[in-house]
C-alpha cells in the first residue's frame, strides 16, 4: 500500500489516510453561523475521501473574525448550526476537525467578495482590532496592544470555543498560530515589541500559544489537540523553522499531537517564492528537529507528489488546499493515479460513486 493511503494512529485514533484538507476561508457567514454553503462544502471532501476535513478558520470571539463573514464559534447558537456539519463528514468517513482562531490585528477587514481592501470603518460593520503591540499590518488600521486582562479573556475565549467544539462532534481542534493572524503576530518579533512576560524571549513570546494548548486540553481532553504554524515569515529578523521546531517540541510536552506547517502572512514586505511543494522544506525542518508529527501543505496537487512527500520522511501527512476546491475527490483520484486497489482505498468511494470506479 502507498503511504499516502495507510492509515495513521494519532494519539489513540486510527485515521483512515494521510490526505487531509486544509482550512479554507469561505467569507460566506452571517453572525458567525455556517449555513448550507458550510455544510456542502465540508461534506463534499469527505465524500471525495479525505482523510480528515478541518473547518475554515472559525473566530472564538466576534472581534477575532478575519473579516465580518467569517464563522464563529463564541455561541451556543454556533455550536449547535455546526453539528451538522461535523456529522455530516464523520457519516462519510473522515474526521471532522474544527480550526480555532482570532485574527488579531488582521481582523475587521472586508472579504476578497466585497469589491474593498484593507480595514472595514466602524460605520459599514467594523471594529477596533487588538495585538500584542500597537503595530498596523500595512495598509490596515492600527490595533491596540492587549493587557494582561485582555490576554486573559483571549485564553477563556479558546478554552470555551474547545468545549463547544467538541460537543458539535468536532474531534480535532487545530489552534491557528499562522498567517499572520494573533498567535503568530505573538510569536514573531516583527510584530511583538513587548516587554512583559508576553514579549521579548522566544519562552515570552510563545507563553500565550502554551497557555492556549493547556487550556484547550483541558476544555476538550478527549480532543486531538493540534496547532498550525507558519514556520517561516519571509522577511528579515522574523520568525523562522529554528524558532518553529523549538516551539512545536514545547506544544508537545502541553500535549499538542499534529503540527500543519505553512508560512508567511504576518507582513505584507515578505518576500517569497512560491512553486510546487515549496513549504515541503519547513515541514521537513520541523519534523527532524522537534520530532513531533507534522503535515505538509504548499502547492501539492497529485497523488505521486504527495506519496514523494512522504517516501522522502518530509511530512507524515499531506494536507491540500486549492486542489480540493479543484476536485472534491481528490483522495478518489490520487489512489487512482498511485495504483491503489486495496480494501482501505475502495472502501473510500462512496456506494453511490461504485459505478465509476475505475476497473
Amino acid at each position: 500500500m502507498s503511504l499516502l493511503f495507510t492509515p495513521l494512529d494519532l494519539a489513540g485514533r486510527t485515521i483512515r489516510n494521510r490526505l487531509w484538507v486544509a482550512p479554507m476561508c469561505q467569507y460566506s457567514a452571517q453572525d458567525g453561523m455556517p449555513n448550507d454553503w458550510h455544510h456542502v462544502h465540508f461534506a463534499q471532501f469527505a465524500s471525495g475521501g479525505a482523510g480528515v476535513v478541518i473547518s475554515e478558520a472559525t473566530a472564538v470571539l466576534p472581534e477575532g473574525r478575519i473579516s465580518p463573514e467569517d464563522v464563529g464559534l463564541w455561541n451556543d447558537a454556533q455550536r449547535d448550526a455546526w453539528a451538522p456539519v461535523a456529522a455530516s463528514i464523520r457519516a462519510r468517513g473522515a474526521l471532522p476537525g474544527m480550526q480555532l482562531a482570532h485574527a488579531g490585528r488582521k481582523a475587521s477587514t472586508w472579504s476578497p467578495f466585497s469589491g474593498h481592501r484593507g480595514s472595514v470603518p466602524a460605520a459599514d460593520g467594523g471594529w477596533q482590532t487588538v495585538a500584542p503591540s500597537a503595530i498596523a499590518y500595512d495598509g490596515f488600521a492600527e490595533p491596540a496592544a492587549l493587557d494582561e486582562r485582555g490576554i486573559d479573556e483571549i485564553v477563556v475565549a479558546f478554552a470555551a470555543a474547545a468545549e463547544r467544539a467538541v460537543a458539535a462532534g468536532f474531534e480535532m481542534l487545530e489552534i491557528h498560530a499562522a498567517h499572520g493572524y494573533l498567535l503568530h503576530q505573538f510569536l514573531s518579533p516583527l510584530s511583538n515589541t513587548r516587554t512583559d512576560a508576553y514579549g521579548g524571549s522566544l519562552e515570552n513570546r510563545a507563553r500565550l500559544l502554551l497557555d492556549i494548548v493547556d487550556a484547550v486540553r483541558a476544555a476538550a481532553p478527549a480532543a486531538l489537540v493540534t496547532v498550525r504554524f507558519s514556520a517561516e515569515d519571509w522577511a528579515e529578523g522574523g520568525w523562522d523553522a529554528a524558532q518553529t521546531a523549538t516551539v512545536a517540541a514545547w506544544a508537545a510536552e502541553h500535549g499538542a499531537v499534529f503540527f500543519d506547517i505553512s508560512s508567511g502572512g504576518l507582513v505584507a514586505h515578505q518576500r517569497i517564492t512560491t512553486g510546487p511543494g515549496y513549504q515541503v522544506p519547513l515541514a521537513a525542518a520541523v519534523r527532524a528537529e522537534a520530532g513531533v508529527v507534522v503535515g505538509a501543505v504548499g502547492e501539492i496537487t497529485s497523488g505521486a507528489q504527495a506519496e514523494a512527500i512522504l517516501a522522502a520522511g518530509d511530512a507524515d501527512v499531506i494536507l491540500a488546499a486549492r486542489e480540493w476546491l479543484r476536485d472534491p475527490h481528490f483522495a478518489l483520484r490520487a489512489a487512482t493515479e498511485l495504483g491503489e486497489a486495496s480494501a482501505l482505498t475502495s472502501a473510500l468511494w462512496p456506494a453511490q460513486y461504485h459505478r465509476a470506479m475505475p476497473r
